[in-house]
């Protein structure tokens, strides 16, 4: 028999559990507060697209001006995502955090408060400017809140807050502004954004983020680093090369009526979520098979579409296994960017979103220029064929324990 407990152990060993506890749902809560945060960014960032002719109509600015507040941000996020992190990396993630969703909320009221073209673009530019760090270190900070065993359904679930960001924030903002004007809808992301402020600024560790598992890569390697940036870049531009334009590739190829587009893309967007409910495990099992066989999925989905072509079912099929393709590849580049950072993670993470911004930007660009010169059919064929070549590029690195070198003398067994 053991020998039995001494006084107050086993009521010692009942407050640390306690404590455990406490820490446990402090750490679950504060995902889902930044979850929520991603929620906001993507439906602010987003919000001009489908209140376009109603803030052009108020402001009596022309509609591509409008779009400009669109592709401006997108800029702005690009070339400032690692200049400035780089000055912020020394500052406690909670604090850093919550001054971004700050000045995401502030930046908001701000564009609202008078009819002014220029007062909107300015407040655009600031709210960037947030995006630009809280994109770049918010990966690092979820992740170091739980074991790293758990990194690919840590990124799961935060950027689930992305995901469905496309599926009900941007349609609910189009519907608010239309019943009561652009102004509403632009406060009610602030208000999101207050409500996800305050479980961050109080659950958040205060802790320097030197000292998280999460602040450096597990396997640093720079052309590993590199090679991953390449596959972000052609994937994401074959992506939005064809996702930019695809109401008109439903309505103009598949033959849909545009009545039928919201609906249509509320299935896209519930299939996304559906692969955010996996992508997880799948990642967390294996991160770079995952990420190359969500990149194979994309490019045979883009391949797909337009295959079939004027077959409506069939195409609508393809873009759905496209949206499964996407909510793996998110957590799958964000968690191969922890593991091979050569740096810091977090700038290593703000390298991977200026890329990521400039493929989508890049994207909607290449397919303007296909519009009037292939037809909107094309986007999906040069789409499948970039992201072939982001497939490509992820098969050329080579397996764990292998180096990256002309003179490696062959693959050694996987770590």
């Amino acid at each position: 028999m053991s020998a039995p407990a001494k006084p107050g152990t086993r009521g010692h060993a009942g407050r640390a559990g306690a404590e455990e506890d406490r820490v446990r749902l402090a750490a679950v809560g504060a995902l889902l507060a930044l979850s929520a945060a991603m929620f906001c960014y993507v439906t602010a960032e987003s919000l001009p697209i489908g209140l376009l002719q109603i803030i052009s109509a108020d402001l009596r600015v022309s509609p591509s001006a409008v779009g400009a507040l669109v592709t401006g941000y997108g800029v702005v996020v690009a070339l400032t995502s690692v200049p400035l992190t780089m000055l912020a990396r020394r500052v406690p993630r909670r604090l850093l955090l919550s001054v971004t969703l700050a000045g995401l909320v502030l930046s908001t009221v701000v564009s609202v408060l008078r009819p002014s073209f220029p007062l909107l673009l300015g407040a655009r530019v600031v709210t960037a400017l947030t995006q630009a760090v809280f994109w770049s270190v918010v990966g690092p900070a979820a992740v170091g809140l739980f074991p790293a065993r758990l990194r690919g359904r840590v990124l799961a679930v935060l950027f689930t807050g992305a995901s469905l960001a496309l599926v009900l924030g941007v349609p609910a903002t189009t519907w608010l502004g239309q019943q009561a004007g652009w102004r509403a809808a632009s406060l009610a992301v602030a208000g999101l954004g207050l409500v996800a402020l305050v479980p961050v600024a109080v659950l958040l560790p205060t802790a320097p983020p030197d000292e998280s598992h999460a602040a450096l890569g597990r396997a640093p390697d720079r052309r590993r680093y590199s090679l991953l940036l390449g596959v972000t870049l052609l994937a994401v531009t074959g992506v939005f090369t064809s996702f930019t334009y695809v109401t008109e590739y439903l309505t103009g190829v598949a033959g849909y009526p545009a009545a039928a587009l919201g609906p249509l893309l509320f299935i896209r967007g519930l299939a996304g979520l559906a692969g955010a409910g996996v992508a997880g495990v799948v990642v967390d099992r294996g991160p770079r098979r995952a990420l190359t066989g969500a990149v194979a999925l994309m490019a045979a989905s883009l391949a797909g579409m337009w295959a079939t072509g004027p077959a409506a079912v069939p195409t609508m099929v393809m873009l759905c296994v496209s949206a499964v393709a996407m909510s793996l590849i998110a957590p799958g580049l964000q968690t191969r960017v922890l593991d091979v950072a050569p740096g810091r993670s977090d700038v290593a993470a703000a390298g991977m979103s200026a890329v990521f911004n400039v493929g989508i930007a890049a994207g909607a660009l290449l397919g303007g220029v296909l519009l009037p010169l292939a037809g909107v059919r094309s986007t999906a064929l040069v789409g499948a064929l970039l992201t072939a070549g982001a497939l490509g590029l992820a098969l050329a690195e080579p397996r764990p324990g292998q180096r990256i070198s002309p003179r490696s003398a062959g693959p050694r067994p996987a770590a």
